[in-house]
């Protein structure tokens, strides 16, 4: 890809990370293409919501072949190349699992999948390479091994840096390294996964063993709850909102649900959380919920989701609510959200000191 240079990086005030145990650095918040770029959003608002994110020190672009019938990289890789963006300036990342053709072969994590959807997805971004690759889901018909050497030789070939898991569980995580190890081989850096103060115990709970092993990082999504966690569903739901607009079963279910009386009880506490960030913190409660997230050590970086670039300028407010959210703070919105995941059991033996290492 051959791009004259427009607009240099600043990364403004935005802290960096390493992405779990490599030594690439991703920006604490990112921006996602999921349900938006190249699907509800297309055109110049596209390129106005990118440049935006990059005019505010975000460089980290996820996508995904899923996303919009492959629309959503399509749509990157224009405006990457409109805006004159430097290719080493940016951290992309997409992820193969569901492709966009029918065929028994044209999904999945096989070794054919893979190898033919990295180079469509490449074609798509007009990008020699991406940064990271994901595998969009664990595949349960595909050796694991199979998987292992297959991302391993896109990295060979240069097509991509790394590989990473999103929505895999801990022991599938796990089964990766053991192959890998074995091998000889490049094990997954990163987890891409769901995690939100009303979502917790995989990324809390079960993937400690994976984070204090291997390093690995997680590149969160739906850090705002789909949006409950932004407080615009507290009095019902909105015309222009996901809920009411969006056609897919996981947005009508969610819409039922807010009838039920789990629902009503999850409303209860987000209004609390609204009334925490307003009395105690002076933000949002949208802006809590991304800090919260962002304040988790294991997070390599949150992706943000945007239809207007004003939403990505109003998030990035989080990073001034992190510095506020001391060991006391956090213990009060625990006992507002009264759902962090229980220690392992240690059968009554004595807790180590608390200012050494704990594993």
């Amino acid at each position: 890809m051959t791009t004259e240079v427009k607009i240099e990086f600043d990364a403004k005030n935005m802290p960096f990370r390493r992405l779990g145990p490599s030594g690439l650095r991703v920006p604490l918040f990112s921006l996602g293409g999921w349900l938006t770029l190249g699907g509800s959003v297309k055109g110049d608002p596209v390129k106005d919501i990118i440049k935006t994110a990059f005019d505010n020190g975000i460089n980290m672009f996820d996508t995904a072949e899923g996303y919009a019938a492959g629309k959503s990289e399509e749509e990157i890789g224009r405006v990457i190349k409109e805006l004159g963006l430097r290719r080493t300036d940016l951290v992309i990342t997409t992820k193969l699992f569901w492709g966009i053709h029918p065929g028994p072969n044209s999904m999945g994590l096989s070794r054919k999948h893979i190898i033919e959807g990295t180079k469509e997805s490449l074609q798509r971004l007009g990008l020699d390479y991406v940064d990271v690759i994901f595998a969009h889901r664990p595949d349960q018909t595909t050796p694991i091994e199979e998987t292992v050497r297959a991302f391993n030789f896109v990295i060979d070939q240069g097509w991509a840096f790394y590989w990473a898991t999103s929505e895999w569980s801990a022991r599938e995580i796990e089964e990766a390294h053991h192959v890998a190890d074995k091998l000889g081989l490049i094990g997954p850096i990163a987890e891409q996964v769901k995690h939100h103060m009303l979502h917790r115990e995989r990324c809390e709970s079960e993937y400690n063993p994976i984070y204090s092993t291997y390093g690995t990082g997680t590149t969160v999504f739906s850090a705002l709850a789909g949006g409950f966690l932004t407080g615009k569903y507290n009095n019902g739901i909105p015309a222009d909102s996901r809920l009411a607009v969006e056609k897919e079963k996981q947005f009508k279910d969610q819409a039922a649900s807010l009838s039920t009386p789990e629902g009503q009880a999850m409303l209860a506490k987000i209004k609390a959380l609204a009334e925490f960030a307003e009395t105690e913190l002076d933000c949002k409660v949208s802006h809590l919920a991304l800090a919260w997230v962002a304040k988790n050590p294991n997070t390599s970086t949150v992706i943000l989701g945007a239809s207007r670039p004003e939403q990505i300028v109003d998030n990035l407010k989080a990073l001034d609510v992190i510095p506020k959210l001391t060991p006391e703070v956090l213990e009060k919105m625990e006992s507002i959200l009264g759902n962090k995941p229980a220690p392992l059991p240690t059968f009554g033996r004595p807790a180590l000191d608390k200012f050494g290492r704990q594993y």
